[in-house]
């Protein structure tokens, strides 16, 4: 790892010595996430291109996305790359934490490959059969959850390991024990976060937009939890890896700000499921990690609400025999078919996304 090789150094020239703090690897961990990105993401593009490797577009869709139709995609593997290779350079590898995060973010990552690849070379419409991707989503969940869980129940409960009890927002005092139950709270919270950016990912630049904000937002509340004086201020849980993850973390926006470039209207790739899902995956496990799931909700309040709005579409047109709240779901849909362009819908969703994860960082004190 580059980060303590340089460290190690120190010994003889002083400056190395920065190399030993969270916030200086962090940057230099964005920093060489965005150039990686940067650097290999008109390679991607080319090799997708010539592997025939483009996004196919369901006839139910807006009329308008049919001229996206074998736009690249799968570039995921871009976001993932660029992700883990500056992590690999300066984050500390031995890190339970770290471990925790890479894994999540490979594992959902892969699956999301399988899905894309049968629905794109094998010419599948909709991949891997629903039943069976969701069933190995619950299956990753479920052993993260397990690992998670019997970290908890091995710790020595000194300050700041990570342990079993769930934080509530706004009650400081209120922090119920739950062993082994919680292990079905990681496996939803993991769950319907991947499936969460799946269902924003329908416009250019929107789904990783949203990403790279929900990120931003969870760098820093990772960094002020892995900081015994910033977390006792504010009074939430100090969870001493915390601080590691910061370094993944940064990372990870680096890599979405990179993978933007690209991605913004009018796109030259796509993430396909498996960004999607390893995005969504990742930012689940985090809010796990740090003890802040309740405040997941808020940092992707956006992604909630395009979750929200399909759920709401299929009951009622369930319940209605063929009624329909909006034009059409998720959300993003409904406001193209009521007239708004493309460009506007992404740019008033990205504000109400820095909407919800500004007032998420206002709710760390209200406590």
């Amino acid at each position: 790892m580059l980060a303590w090789l340089l460290v190690s150094l120190k010994e003889y020239v002083s400056i190395f010595n920065v190399f030993g703090y969270y916030t200086v690897r962090t940057a230099l961990a964005g920093i060489s996430a965005f150039v990686i990105c940067m650097l290999l993401g008109q390679v991607v593009i080319n090799l997708l291109k010539k592997h025939q490797i483009g996004e196919e577009i369901r006839d139910l869709g807006p009329k308008s996305h049919f001229k996206k139709k074998g736009t690249p995609s799968m570039g995921g593997i871009l976001i993932l790359g660029s992700t883990l290779l500056p992590t690999i350079l300066w984050a500390n590898l031995n890190d339970t934490f770290i471990q925790i995060a890479m894994f999540t973010m490979v594992s959902f990552g892969l699956l999301g490959f399988w899905d894309d690849y049968l629905q794109i070379k094998k010419k599948k419409p909709r991949g891997l059969v629903a039943r069976y991707k969701f069933g190995f989503q619950v299956m990753l969940a479920g052993l993260i959850g397990l690992a998670l869980v019997y970290i908890g129940r091995m710790g020595s409960l000194a300050e700041g390991d990570f342990t079993l009890h769930l934080s509530l927002p706004f009650f400081k005092q209120v922090l119920p024990y739950l062993g082994i139950f919680y292990l079905p709270w990681i496996m939803l919270i993991l769950v319907s976060s991947s499936n969460a950016v799946n269902m924003a990912d329908g416009l250019d630049g929107l789904a990783i937009g949203l990403t790279l904000i929900s990120v931003g937002a969870f760098t820093f509340i990772s960094y002020v939890a892995g900081n015994v004086e910033w977390s006792g201020y504010l009074q939430i849980p100090y969870v001493v890896s915390a601080a590691e993850l910061t370094i993944f973390l940064g990372a990870m926006f680096g890599a979405c700000l990179g993978f933007l470039w690209f991605n913004c209207h009018p796109a030259q790739i796509f993430m396909g499921d498996v960004g999607a899902l390893s995005l969504g995956g990742t930012l689940g496990v985090v809010a796990i990690l740090i003890k802040q799931e309740f405040l997941l909700f808020l940092v992707a309040g956006v992604f909630i609400l395009e979750t929200l709005s399909v759920l709401l579409q299929v009951g009622y047109f369930k319940m209605t025999g063929g009624k329909r709240i909006f034009k059409m779901a998720p959300l993003h849909h409904h406001f193209e078919l009521k007239g708004w362009s493309e460009e506007k819908i992404v740019v008033r969703f990205w504000i109400a996304a820095l909407v919800f994860a500004l007032f998420s960082l206002t709710t760390l004190k209200l406590r």
